[in-house]
């Protein structure tokens, strides 16, 4: 992949690195925990051919260095909203994968303005939507695994940071923010913006909470009528044949991210109306 433009942006003492891909309307791609740019090509490349998409690698992850900041979901989100203002954008769709699901939940929680349509993939609303095996290795996210970890695109990548030696410290750090509880759902279910939810059939995430996540916004709470008068503006895609650690691979993502960023789903419930208007008159 070739970025039409890349670089650092100074938010909130940090440096962010991003890159810009395709023209059209923003689209904020937040990549999965442990992972940089390079992982997310294969969703990157078909959503560039019709939307400007601004990758970000979040604190320590990539090209971004970990400073003395501590690691919190709160910090995060606010990075996305400073970019946001640096590159003079007033609002953008924001998606994101696991760990950048999670910092995109935030900055439409803190952030509502900002964002127009959020995308949300495979991370829940509460911690223990985990399958209580993911919550334990995430909770063991140590300097413990620097050595392994420095074979990976994002340890590789740690070795230009301007302190390199930092990068054991900050997997303390990433540990400390996946092992902390959490539960936005009160939060979840006033957000402003339609929300599009994908999942993996045997994702990391449980289909129990998967279903509870889809009701906080309206979805698969009631009967929707014959004439679809009462569909959710939000949806919902169960991805099969997929787990949470290859999802990454998987074509039928970006197809359904850009489906709804073109309105066909946020638009439905207008255009059911209307067509009940229609079968009444006729």
């Amino acid at each position: 992949m070739h970025p039409t433009s890349s670089g650092y942006a100074d938010v909130n003492g940090i440096k962010l690195y991003h890159e810009i891909h395709g023209r059209g309307e923003p689209l904020v791609l937040i990549h999965g925990g442990l992972t940089t740019i390079g992982e997310m090509r294969t969703w990157i490349e078909p959503l560039s051919r019709t939307r400007q998409v601004i990758a970000v690698e979040m604190q320590g992850h990539g090209h971004t260095a970990d400073t003395d900041r501590p690691m919190r979901f709160t910090t995060l989100a606010d990075d996305i909203a400073a970019l946001l203002d640096r590159l003079e954008i007033p609002a953008a769709d924001v998606a994101g994968h696991s760990f950048g699901a999670a910092c995109a939940i935030r900055t439409a929680i803190q952030h509502p303005a900002r964002v127009r349509r959020l995308v949300v993939i495979s991370s829940p609303a509460v911690r223990s939507g985990w399958y209580p095996e993911a919550r334990q290795g995430m909770s063991q996210v140590s300097a413990a695994m620097a050595d392994n970890m420095m074979q990976t695109p994002t340890g590789k990548l740690s070795k230009h940071w301007p302190d390199p030696g930092r990068f054991p410290h900050f997997l303390d750090k990433m540990g400390k923010l996946l092992g902390e509880d959490y539960d936005w759902s009160a939060e979840i279910a006033t957000l402003p913006m339609p929300v599009q939810l994908v999942f993996a059939d045997n994702d990391s995430v449980s289909q129990r909470h998967v279903a509870d996540f889809f009701a906080l916004l309206g979805g698969g709470v009631q009967e929707p009528g014959w004439v679809n008068t009462k569909l959710s503006r939000s949806g919902l895609a169960v991805v099969p044949g997929y787990s949470h650690y290859n999802f990454l691979t998987s074509p039928e993502v970006p197809q359904i991210v850009e489906r709804f960023l073109a309105g066909r789903l946020t638009d439905r419930a207008a255009g059911a109306s209307a067509a009940s208007q229609v079968g009444t008159t006729n």
